[in-house]
Formats: C-alpha cells, structure tokens, sequence
C-alpha cells in the first residue's frame, strides 16, 4: 500500500456458506476461532490490534456494489460483519492501517466476500468482482438503498 498507493483496496475471502457476494460492512477488533488456522491457531476473544478501536467501517459503496451484482445477474447482499477470524481479521487489519498511516491518507478499503463456485462460478464471479471495483471507483457516496439485517 506504502508502495503503490492505489486509489481503493477491496481483500476477498471465501465464504463457502454463503448464497451470493457479500461487501462487508464492518471490522470488529475481535479474534474468535471456531476452528484452527492452517497453522494450528485458535484464539478467543484476543484483539485484532491491541489498543485499537472496537471496529472500523468499509469505506468502499457496499450498498452500490450490491446493486451492481444485481444489474449483472449475480447474487449478492451487504453482509454486517466479516466474523471474527481469518478474514475479519484482514479486514480489521486493513482499515486500521488506512485509518492510522498518514501517507495512506484518501485510500479506500474494504472487504468482500465470495461463495463457492457452485453458488457463482468463477467466470461470473471475476465478472461481479470488476464490476464492483468500477462501481467503487466512481461512487465516493453509497447509495441510499436498504440494505440491514434481521439479526
């Protein structure tokens, strides 16, 4: 990011559960394994980054994401929370560097997550995920669409 200092950033993790694409809302500083990484660590109830903020929101139009996914046909949905591991811990990671590193100033990041490939295959779903860095670009506000939980 020091490097190149791209306009936005969007990290991508898979959700196999999941029923189509979900932007990420927010990035809670919590590490909460229900199981282990690949090296065998399962933390529980540790800080992302000790003395940080409780969370940080996307700064990415995850509601305009969303309704891009639908003008091409792919499933997706905002999703409130990445969870409290692997990929929330990206995220988490991520914004808190972008809100904390003064030459990282006007960068945009967030989180998306993708389903497996029989939910949206990779062709579609590489399609979807352009489509959202395009939507990105241009938007500097979301759209004012509905896009909350039940839960």
């Amino acid at each position: 990011l020091r490097e190149h200092r791209p306009r936005l950033v969007i990290a991508t993790g898979l959700a196999a559960g999941r029923s189509g694409i979900t932007p990420e809302r927010v990035a809670v500083n919590v590490r909460d394994a229900r199981i282990p990484d690949n090296a065998g660590a399962s933390p529980l109830d540790e800080p992302v980054v000790a003395g940080a903020p409780v969370g940080y929101f996307s700064s990415l139009p995850i509601k305009a994401m969303v309704a891009a996914l639908s003008d091409e046909g792919v499933p997706g949905s905002v999703s409130q929370t990445a969870g409290t591991y692997v990929c929330n811990d990206v995220f988490f990671q991520l914004q808190h560097l972008l809100a904390t590193e003064p030459a990282l100033e006007g960068i945009r990041g967030g989180f998306v997550h993708v389903p497996s490939g029989d939910v949206v295959g990779p062709a579609a779903g590489a399609r979807a995920l352009v489509r959202m860095v395009e939507v990105a670009l241009r938007s500097e506000v979301d759209a004012p669409l509905a896009g909350g939980a039940e839960h």
